[in-house]
């Protein structure tokens, strides 16, 4: 008996090892990817500035690109006030109404509002998100709260829309109020479906109780990044009238985030990290609100004012006064000071000692346990709570307990991906660590197929990685591939697979879900692209284009959001070709221009001269011929 319950043991210690390897191999791919798309997205701030160069006639054209890429808003605050009161509330409209100034009553009806699935009014959500910004104004860059014996403070981590978290955070802890203070530690939004929800539960909450519930940026309150991730489309979806005033309001709400809270002057918490360099003394001072992007690097100061305009080609006397004024405002803050925005918005801590480029995110830095120990001493402090990471268990502990990660968006990147959490500070004691995980089917599942379906998502996702790159890859095959016989070692096609796509995954151990071998072992590469394909809009399309296209058509559609100031979903065929053009020539990529100026063509149905980019963009579809149950088809565009 004692030999069957050790044989049965030893089964169960190595099935329960396995699942483990596959749920770590799947978050390894999803965290890959994640990053990967946020380094494209902070290539894109070369990007514009290179555009700033060269669309010689931006101001002409449109003078708000300028403004909205290196500027604040101006729009006078009595102008705003005006506005909001035009607004009406018709009888008919069901969902909450609130009553300024709010008061407790107003959180409560707003949690019950969205819980049944309601939607606030856009006057509401404009005169929210303006008394916000008023309050918030008001505010230092680093907030400093103490706490007591009978005082305790709750921090959360990003969020990213995901309201059932943000309900079970307060059905758990209670909601905020004079006794029972909170830190949201950034990425309120992007990613989830109920980013607007959760921002607005916050900014009531923050505007009832101003000196107990406190928000630190993070690096997802940025516009920049709302394009890309979601957010710029939910709120145009769901305030389909008033979207436009909304984002414009919230792009300068945005600026006047602080950047970080300092607790009891002994605990950090920023959203990202620190870097060598981080001073703390200096990131006080700084005027955040000039801050519109941190994608974008500042103006030069007045002093370089003639050449950046020279260099820019931007007449400064045909310039808007609008535009004149906002440039200047951004004029002032250097590029060190933007560095070290960065730095605190998008670093990551690693065990690694010392501090060297974040090349995974493509911005901030890596930081070692040495840094932290330096910025700590440096500074007085004791240890930094951070966020940005989404951690399986919803929290991680590093650098000798000196850096506490703190994730508290549970399901992240699929349904029993991983746990969120919530962390508890009493006065003089350790961190307390609360873990949930919201639940629906997934909780009646056994574990093996909880990780099936979260490995079958991330192989997935890899594959529509993987047929973005299908031309690179195939010549990338045929460099190893000397005989010509379709088939390459595992060795050399985990090398050209990882040289092709960069994402620092384990490729030997993830072959057997990408590729079929034969019996000696070697891979069919051609394997590598079976039951996928980017469908054409237009079966005269070269793959190669089809392939570009497909592979940048987030950026392309940031883009081109960006010239499209009146979110129309139109720009004009000669718009769409200048782009193109300065794409193409800042991305080194190798597509003659006609191609691209056909499919355009071809895509303007109408014949107006226009193109809904969108629409556009939305034709280059990832089909997965075969799924185990059923067919499906999927769009990221």
């Amino acid at each position: 008996m004692l030999k069957a319950a050790l044989v049965i043991q030893n089964w169960y210690r190595g099935y329960s090892a396995r699942l483990k390897a596959r749920h770590r191999y799947a978050l390894t791919i999803f965290q890959s990817i994640e990053y990967a798309d946020e380094q494209c997205q902070m290539q894109l701030s070369n990007f514009f500035s290179f555009m700033m160069e060269n669309y010689t006639h931006i101001h002409e054209k449109d003078p708000e690109i300028v403004s909205r890429l290196f500027g604040s808003t101006s729009q006078n605050n009595e102008d705003k006030q005006d506005y909001i009161r035009l607004i009406e509330v018709p009888d008919s409209y069901k969902g909450p109404r609130l009553q300024f100034p709010l008061t407790f009553p107003d959180i409560d009806l707003l949690v019950d509002a969205f819980k049944q699935q309601q939607i606030l009014h856009a006057r509401y959500v404009l005169e929210v998100l303006f008394e916000t910004k008023k309050v918030l104004k008001q505010k230092p860059n680093f907030t400093h709260v103490t706490t007591s014996p009978s005082k305790e403070i709750t921090i959360c981590g990003d969020l990213h829309g995901k309201l059932d978290d943000l309900f079970l955070i307060f059905y758990k802890n209670g909601l905020p109020s004079e006794n029972n203070s909170y830190i949201f530690n950034g990425d309120f939004v992007d990613r989830g479906r109920n980013s607007i929800e959760v921002l607005m539960i916050l900014f009531v909450s923050f505007l009832v109780y101003p000196n107990d519930l406190h928000l630190n940026r993070g690096n997802h309150e940025d516009f920049m990044m709302n394009l890309r991730y979601g957010f710029t489309k939910e709120i145009l979806y769901k305030y389909k009238i008033h979207g436009k005033e909304i984002l414009e309001i919230l792009e300068d709400v945005y600026t006047w985030l602080p950047i970080g809270t300092i607790i009891d002057n002994e605990i950090l918490v920023i959203h990202g990290g620190i870097s060598e360099s981080t001073d703390l003394d200096l990131l006080q001072r700084v005027e955040r609100h000039k801050m519109k992007s941190v994608l974008m690097p500042p103006v030069p100061l007045d002093g370089d004012r003639h050449t950046t305009l020279k260099k820019h080609k931007i007449n400064a006397m045909a310039m808007p006064r609008e535009v004149k004024s906002s440039t200047s405002m951004s004029e002032q803050l250097t590029k060190h000071e933007w560095e070290q925005i960065i730095d605190i918005l998008w670093s990551d801590p690693r065990g690694q000692k010392g501090c060297y480029p974040n090349t995974s995110r493509g911005g901030g830095c890596y930081f070692g346990p040495d840094v932290t120990s330096k910025v700590l001493n440096r500074h007085h402090l004791k240890m930094v709570i951070r966020s940005h990471e989404c951690k399986p268990e919803g929290y991680e502990i590093c650098h000798d307990g000196k850096v506490v990660t703190v994730f508290s968006a549970s399901n992240y990147y699929e349904e029993g991906s991983n746990r969120g959490a919530y962390i508890k500070l009493f006065y003089d004691m350790d961190p307390r660590f609360f873990q949930y995980q919201v639940t629906r089917t997934t909780c009646l599942k056994p574990l093996y197929q909880r990780i099936s379906a979260i490995e079958t998502s991330a192989i997935r996702i890899l594959r529509e990685r993987i047929i973005a790159r299908k031309t690179d890859l195939i010549h990338a095959f045929h460099l190893q591939d000397l005989s010509k016989s379709g088939k390459v070692s595992l060795g050399q096609w985990a090398f050209s697979m990882e040289n092709t796509l960069g994402l620092h995954l384990p490729w030997r151990s993830l072959s057997s879900h990408l590729v079929t071998t034969d019996t000696d072992g070697n891979i069919n590469y051609m394997s590598s692209f079976q039951d996928i394909h980017i469908q054409k809009p237009v079966k005269e399309a070269q793959s190669t284009l089809i392939e570009t296209l497909y592979r940048y058509r987030s950026d392309l559609q940031i883009i081109f959001n960006v010239i499209d100031s009146d979110h129309s979903g139109l720009i004009s065929m000669e718009e769409f070709r200048s782009m193109w053009k300065l794409f193409n020539r800042h991305y080194n990529i190798h597509i003659d221009d006609c191609q691209v100026d056909e499919l355009a063509e071809r895509m303007d149905l109408n014949k107006d001269g226009s193109i809904d980019f969108n629409e556009f963009l939305k034709a280059f579809d990832v089909v997965h011929k075969l799924d185990k149950k059923h067919k499906s088809k999927s769009s990221f565009a």
